[in-house]
């Protein structure tokens, strides 16, 4: 029996991608999408596939539709507001969005008793497995920055994956050696001081879409770790699973990883 998936933010790009991957996949079907900006519009007319939907503008319709799992690819403030309705309503969630502070977490934490939720950085499996060697290698190294790169459309920096790695590197390792330098001649010029002091900086450019280095250092060594999103359909193989598998995850989750067994 087909999974019943709702996609939120359906009219935007990442929204688009997901409901053709949920479409494409014979073990889900499209049965709703919302997007608060194209609410009565036909999805096909916002680049979605023809399935024949209108597109909702608002969460209340999902548990109209008997969906069993909504993805949500907006922003912060508006998933504040969706997922506990999500929740609320017995719906399982994947959310693409970040910026949530642990106050949130702690809501949703204590709002999916009866179904599960999925918080997610990143779902490009390429991404995921990236932060994850970040994570493992962190112990053995004494210095360590991120550059992340992605499209000159992307208002926010650091990436939320950028962030979560370097917080995954410093609860991995607290040994890290000082940053020697004494004066920024460009007031910024050494990036950001992300958790444990890692530097994190972050590129917006033009032919890019979502790119990460983890640069590790050692006395007479280093380690490069590289992940390029070529494309937004990096991101399905990653968001389909986790709509498949969201159910075996009681509670609240944040990291695709468990989903992969690493």
């Amino acid at each position: 029996m087909a999974i019943n998936v709702g996609v939120i933010g359906a009219a935007g790009r990442m929204g688009n991608a997901v409901c053709a991957a949920v479409v494409s996949d014979p073990e889900l079907s499209l049965v709703a999408a919302v997007d608060a900006h194209a609410g009565g519009a036909k999805l096909c007319d916002v680049g979605g596939p023809d399935v024949g939907l209108t597109v909702g503008d608002n969460v209340a319709s999902l548990a109209a539709a008997g969906v069993d799992v909504a993805v949500d690819f907006t922003i912060a403030s508006a998933a504040r507001t969706n997922l506990p309705l999500l929740a609320e309503a017995g719906i399982h969630a994947v959310v693409g969005t970040t910026g949530f502070s642990d106050d949130d977490l702690e809501t949703f934490r204590a709002a999916f008793s009866s179904s599960n939720c999925l918080i997610a950085a990143n779902f490009a499996i390429s991404a995921v497995l990236m932060m994850r060697f970040a994570e493992m290698a962190a112990p053995y190294f004494s210095t360590a920055e991120i550059v992340e790169y992605h499209h000159n459309q992307k208002i926010d920096a650091p990436s939320g994956t950028a962030v979560v790695t370097a917080e995954r590197m410093a609860a991995a390792s607290g040994d890290w050696a000082a940053d020697p330098t004494e004066k920024e001649v460009l007031p910024g010029a050494r990036g950001g001081a992300g958790p444990a002091g890692i530097r994190v900086h972050g590129v917006r450019m033009q032919g890019m879409v979502a790119h990460q280095e983890v640069i590790l250092g050692a006395e007479g060594q280093s380690l490069i770790i590289r992940q390029d999103s070529y494309d937004r359909s990096s991101f399905m193989p990653g968001v389909v699973l986790a709509v498949k598998r969201i159910a075996e995850h009681p509670g609240l989750t944040l990291s695709l990883d468990p989903f992969l067994g690493i």
